[in-house]
């Protein structure tokens, strides 16, 4: 009797000690305990504190969650920059350019590669704005379409003066379209514009900003000064050079042209000469070769020549706009000593200061245009009247 007693005892024991470490298990790791309970079958459906089951959602979708279609659910903004890209991109292409080099040992004539650039299509016909530098020095010009099909290209015309180039393309049975032109007149600081180009040789590239100030001027490559220039912090790198900067319409409203940045990547500020002056160069580019610009038919003395406020006028052409007005450039006295010229110091309601000043006051005029000049002599002030003649010879 004494010994089963103690058996009872015993097994007791051991059954308290198994149900206590299975409740200290349990308490530690419910989850493994719930994966054993439902591993056994024991649970169907796991319940909320109301007793209620629980909602499976293994199984939701985004669309459930109001997600669905995430890469189309585009701001009514990026789908207007989306559509203009899609409809302006064919119609700026990559341009290329190379020289030619010859061996000094064996004489053979190499092609190496020169520089890169953008520009876009001006016109039905296949001619190509772009800026002067992009081409400047390249013995042949090739123009990439955005459909990877090259084509090369012929020099029209150029314009230094404005960095503005024109190229030409033939594609046989091909249907290409130009960009629409806009105007620059009526910009304003805050408007959105968009510039696509080949930065860095990557084409078919878009970045976006907005005009940061407008009137800047820029020097061109041989110095002359481009007035009323655009300036945007939409990037502009190495490659973007002669690229269109469009409005929201997708409409020209400048020619890329360069950046303000002493490492020559972009600092958030560019420049682009606005498209009413390229609509005043372009068509002559195409029709003649060059810009036919009024002329008075003068030479102008350096600006460091003389310390005067106004353009000196050094020698006037026979038979020109000036001669005929009676203007007189710079002369030697009976003495040896020389006469200054007349100082030009207004044209019109221009205020002429410099020979720079001169150059870009008759730019408002066009050939036949009658102008008032305001000169100074050793006298005094004198005003003339002529009409403006061409810069190209007959």
């Amino acid at each position: 009797m004494k010994i089963s007693t103690i058996i009872i005892a015993i097994l007791l024991v051991g059954a308290g000690f198994y149900l206590g470490n299975n409740s200290k298990e349990y308490s530690e790791n419910p989850d493994n305990n719930l994966q054993r309970v439902l591993l056994k079958g024991e649970v169907d459906n796991s319940t909320d504190a109301s007793g209620e089951a629980e909602e499976d959602k293994s199984d939701y979708t985004a669309e459930e969650e109001g997600f669905s279609d995430i890469a189309a659910a585009f701001s009514n903004q990026e789908e207007a920059t989306i559509a203009l890209f899609d409809r302006s991109a064919p119609s700026v292409v990559f341009i290329t350019t190379s020289t030619y080099q010859q061996d000094r040992w064996s004489m053979n004539v190499f092609e190496i590669p020169k520089g890169s650039g953008t520009g876009f299509l001006w016109d039905a016909d296949g001619h190509i704005v772009t800026n002067y530098h992009v081409i400047q020095g390249g013995n042949r010009v090739t123009v990439t379409l955005a459909d990877q099909t090259s084509y090369e290209a012929s020099v029209v015309g150029v314009e230094p003066n404005k960095d503005l180039a024109v190229l030409r393309i033939i594609t046989p049975g091909r249907k290409i379209k130009p960009l629409p032109a806009g105007r620059s007149n009526d910009l304003r600081v805050g408007q959105s514009v968009f510039a696509i180009g080949n930065p860095f040789g990557l084409d078919q590239s878009l970045t976006t900003g907005i005009i940061s100030a407008l009137g800047r001027e820029i020097d061109a490559e041989n110095g002359r000064k481009i007035m009323d220039v655009i300036q945007t912090d939409a990037a502009i790198n190495p490659g973007n050079s002669g690229g269109p900067l469009l409005d929201s319409s997708g409409r020209v409203i400048g020619v890329n042209t360069a950046i303000y940045s002493p490492s020559g990547a972009s600092a958030g500020i560019g420049f682009s000469i606005p498209i009413d002056v390229v609509r005043f160069v372009v068509p002559d580019l195409i029709k003649y070769g060059e810009v036919r610009r009024p002329v008075i038919g003068i030479e102008l003395v350096s600006q460091q020549s003389h310390n005067s406020k106004g353009s000196m006028i050094m020698d006037v052409a026979p038979n020109s706009p000036a001669s005929k007005a009676g203007l007189r450039g710079v002369q030697r006295g009976s003495t040896g000593m020389f006469i200054p010229g007349d100082l030009i110091i207004q044209i019109d309601n221009y205020k002429i200061e410099s020979n720079n000043d001169l150059i870009l006051a008759l730019e408002n005029f066009k050939i036949g245009d009658e102008i008032i000049l305001k000169v100074r002599r050793k006298e005094g002030v004198k005003q003339v009247e002529l009409k403006l003649a061409s810069n190209i010879r007959n």
